[in-house]
């Protein structure tokens, strides 16, 4: 129990020494504002005063005002936005043999994109092939194609491809056609039915796709791999908040990957387990890549099925 309790701290300890030699190893330069931001070591802490939010499922909670993570103007020009970052090929491993459902990934995606009611950027699926196989968990964030046909059927050049390979929704051209919904193959897309409903939170930020708030009514939105973070040197929020190292980041033109905790060859991660793409057959060509779930650390539980199981007792 001792040793869960430290896990967090110890793992946050490991992820900075990464951060100071394990992307440089790879090739991935770190701005001297980035890296104090990195090893500032500043916590959440509590203010005293209350802030109602909305949850991923539509619920109101009373969260401190110190755990909402204010914004921060964007740090790039709008054509840098679109430019991407040079010299990168970013992509994303997904390891499907050490996802519990823990929902950490999410709830950070929500807390530091600004995301209220139903729109969810990463979700997790119950997946199961067969009747008679087993079912685990798949956490599907956008696919950040190689050949995107969102972007192909956008009128505006809203959705776009950087030379870094993530694929952006700029919410300034957005006219909310929902073409790029359509023609998504991967479902990975939500739309702003109403006016976004933590916009306080927002208010005075300048808004840039690297980020995507503050969020505008009648704009499309979805997973953006946060390239804020990647310019700064630093992980996604998904990949930090995971417990149990399901994702892996990294460049493609390095052939690194990692989780925060381990540092791996792509190729290599690939060739040992059986790497592969969702539907790779449509020529979609996604840089997000799975690894299968077998030999898990975690055996299967839902927790729907037991809180239902719980009120029936």
């Amino acid at each position: 129990m001792e040793e869960n309790k430290n896990k967090p701290e110890r793992k946050n300890q490991e992820r900075r020494n990464f951060i100071k030699s394990g992307f440089a190893a790879a090739g991935l330069a770190l701005t001297a504002a980035g890296l104090g931001k990195v090893l500032s070591g500043k916590e959440d802490s509590d203010t005293g005063e209350k802030i109602n939010v909305l949850t991923t499922d539509g619920k109101v909670m009373e969260v401190d005002s110190g755990h909402i993570r204010k914004s921060e103007t964007c740090c790039v020009s709008p054509s840098e936005a679109r430019t991407g970052i040079p010299g990168k090929k970013w992509v994303m491993v997904i390891d499907l043999s050490r996802c519990k459902h823990a929902l950490k990934c999410q709830h950070a995606c929500q807390k530091y994109h600004h995301l209220s009611g139903m729109n969810v950027w990463l979700k997790v699926f119950r997946m199961q092939d067969a009747e008679n196989t087993a079912p685990y968990w798949m956490p599907k964030p956008c696919m950040h194609c190689d050949k995107p046909p969102c972007v192909k059927v956008c009128p505006v050049s809203a959705t776009y491809k950087r030379s870094d390979g993530i694929v952006l929704v700029d919410n300034q051209r957005c006219i909310g056609c929902r073409f790029c919904m359509a023609a998504c193959p991967y479902s990975t897309r939500s739309f702003n039915w109403e006016e976004p409903q933590l916009l306080h939170e927002t208010s005075g930020a300048t808004y840039s796709p690297e980020t995507g708030f503050p969020q505008k009514k009648g704009t499309v939105e979805k997973c953006d791999f946060c390239p804020d973070l990647l310019r700064q040197g630093k992980l996604p929020h998904c990949v930090t908040a995971c417990p149990n190292g399901v994702f892996y980041m990294g460049d493609l033109n390095d052939d690194t990957v990692t989780n925060g905790d381990e540092t791996v060859r792509f190729s290599q991660l690939m060739k040992d387990k059986s790497g592969y793409r969702l539907n790779d057959i449509i020529g979609t060509e996604p840089s997000v890549y799975y690894l299968p779930p077998v030999d898990r650390l975690f055996p299967f539980k839902d927790p729907v099925k037991e809180a239902n199981i719980g009120k029936e007792e």
